[in-house]
Order: structure tokens, then sequence, then C-alpha cells
């Protein structure tokens, strides 16, 4: 373990802009956790990917890409002041991973001959409840201190237990969802909690998820769409092509982003995926899909959020997969530095 310090010398280090040590946490600080406002929970699982691998990879990625970060944010000002910091992360998750990985990958393969895995099948499911448990757990300790926790991931089934947790706390928040896909099949693959149905469980399995706002939908299956419509006022989506085509006829994307923010209630979880982004932003990201949002435009969603006056009460990170270079896990971190802003700005810490 690294040494850890109290927050005021933590500031005055990462002010004087010295390089920070390579075992150094996020942003380069080395906080006490007594003293961190919030707290990342690393999520290194990737199970039930059905494209592309590497997110596993992700939070440790994000954390080294973190330490040549500036710190001021024109947006939310100095979120390091208020700590933050990723726990300490245990090799629980990172050990049900890879014999999950292999048994996923036996399931596919059966399924692409018209064929069944059902002891590998079993294997997945049994080990994902076990990560949502221990998710969920580490969550509800952060939480418990008064903290604000948020997952880095690991593929998009990585939040649920977070957002469990919060459902414990909350007896009321809608969720902000920014990415390609809607995540709503059913047991995808025959794994329940798959990348792919975090919010059909959600939904199903959370009552106090009011609203559901997905945000650069470019791809999605005949059966999410019903669902989705199913759901009534419930779900909200704003597909990719839509937003370009209302960009294209002339509509500011700050008369988007208010159409975007109004069905929210009051208090509201993020979960952004990545690959919400343009490829361009993420090359090696599990499942690409072209188009999406800019950066900047991801950003300013985040910001007109804060302004509406609603409160983040926590928020994940999906589907970063750092590739050779370091380009995945840089905008990553950044997106991780903009999501901590907002949720420290909405909770009145930065």
């Amino acid at each position: 373990m690294t040494k850890q310090f109290p927050l005021a010398q933590v500031i005055e280090q990462l002010e004087q802009g010295l390089p920070p040590e390579g075992e150094a946490g996020f942003l380069g600080a080395q906080l006490d956790p007594a003293e961190v406002s919030l707290l990342l929970i690393p999520v290194p699982w990737e199970a039930t990917t059905s494209y592309g691998g590497g997110t596993s990879e992700g939070p440790q990625a994000i954390l080294q890409a973190s330490h040549q970060l500036d710190l001021e944010d024109a947006a939310f000002g100095q979120p390091y002041r208020a700590g933050i910091s990723f726990i300490e992360a245990d090799n629980t998750i990172a050990e049900l991973n890879h014999p999950a990985r292999e048994a996923a990958l036996t399931v596919i393969a059966a399924l692409e001959q018209g064929q069944e895995a059902p002891a590998e099948l079993e294997l997945v499911n049994r080990a994902s409840e076990e990560v949502n448990r221990h998710v969920h757990q580490q969550a509800n300790a952060i939480l418990q201190q008064g903290k604000l926790a948020a997952v880095v991931g690991g593929d998009h089934a990585s939040p649920q237990g977070l957002i469990g947790a919060l459902a414990g706390w909350h007896r009321e928040f809608g969720i902000l969802h920014l990415d390609a896909h809607h995540d709503l099949r059913e047991a995808y693959e025959g794994f329940i909690y798959s990348h792919a149905s975090i919010f059909y469980n959600v939904l199903e399995q959370l009552p106090q998820v009011s609203r559901l706002v997905q945000v650069g939908i470019r791809d999605y299956s005949r059966s999410e769409a019903a669902y989705a419509n199913r759901q009534g006022e419930r779900i909200q989506a704003f597909y990719g092509a839509d937003l370009f085509r209302r960009k294209a006829s002339g509509d500011s994307w700050l008369e988007i982003c208010e159409q975007i923010i109004a069905p929210l209630p009051q208090q509201v979880y993020i979960s952004f995926d990545i690959d919400a982004l343009d490829p361009p932003y993420c090359p090696h990201t599990g499942t690409p899909v072209p188009g999406g949002l800019s950066f900047d435009e991801a950003c300013y969603l985040l910001e007109r959020l804060v302004l509406s006056g609603r409160k983040i009460i926590g928020f994940d990170l999906c589907e970063v997969a750092p590739g050779e270079d370091e380009w995945d896990a840089n905008v990553g971190a950044r997106i991780l530095y903009k999501l901590c802003g907002a949720t420290l700005r909405s909770q009145g810490l930065c």
C-alpha cells in the first residue's frame, strides 16, 4: 500500500504541479480515505462481453492516465479539493473474471453451433451474482460513511450492485444513461447479468428507479425497442440518428440538453458507457458504433444537468478498454474527472 496523506497536504502537493509517484492514486493523489468525499470502486469485470475485450483493464488504465490531467475544470472548478480516491482494489472480482470469461466463451461458441453449455452458463451466472453482491457491499459501506460512491468498470454489468445499494438509500431517483445501446435485453445469450441486460435488470428489480433517460442510442434490437415502448414514460430514449437530424435542422445542443434533462427527477444517477462517444474517442471499446456524441457534447450535458439544480447521487463509467497507446484511457480519465466534478458540484462540495 502506498503512503496516505491528509487532504490539505495532498491539495498542496497537487497544486505544486509536481509529477506524482508511479504508484499514486487517482489524479496522482495519495489520500487518507477518511478525508475523501467521493470514493471510486474499481470493477475489473468483463465475463459476458460479446464482441471486443479488454475493459477489465479499464479501471487501472484510467487511474494511471489520470496522473497527467490538469486539475482546473472550466465547468466545475476544483473538484480535486473535495477529495476523490479509488478504494483499494481487492482480488475477488479479478479472480472471478478469468474463469467466468472462459466459461462465457464456451457458452457463446456452443450457441453459435446451435448447442448449449449449461454447466458453463451456470458458472457465469453464479459468478455474476457474486460480483453484484461484492460491489453492493462495497458501495453500501461507502454510503454508510456518508460519502459518495461510483463504479469504474469493467463492462456495463459492473454497476448493478452500486445501483442496488443506492436504491436502499433513496425512495426515488432517475438514471441518465449515455450509451450506444439500450442494454434492455433479457438474459442476453443466457447470461442473466449480461452487459446487455443491465437496465432490464434495474427496471425489473428496482422500483425506486422512476425514470430512465437514454442518450445516444444507435444499436438496438426489436425486442429492446418493444420493451422500452411497454415501459411508457418510465423510459425516454434520445436516439443518435434523431439527435443528428435535430442538429441538422437547426436545434441547438442547449435546447436538446434541456429536453433530455426535463423528464429526470430531482435525484439522478449517471451511467456512462464510453461507447456513447463517437468511436475516435474510444477506438478499443468492446462494441463501438459509428456516430455518437462528441466529448464536448457529453461534457456540456453534464454541465446543464448540474445547472438544472438536480442532485447526482452516484455514477458509473464503463467499457473503457485500453489499447496499445493510452488514448482510450486518456479520454476515460477525463470523462471520469468530469463525472466526479458534476457529482461533487451538484452536492455543493466543489
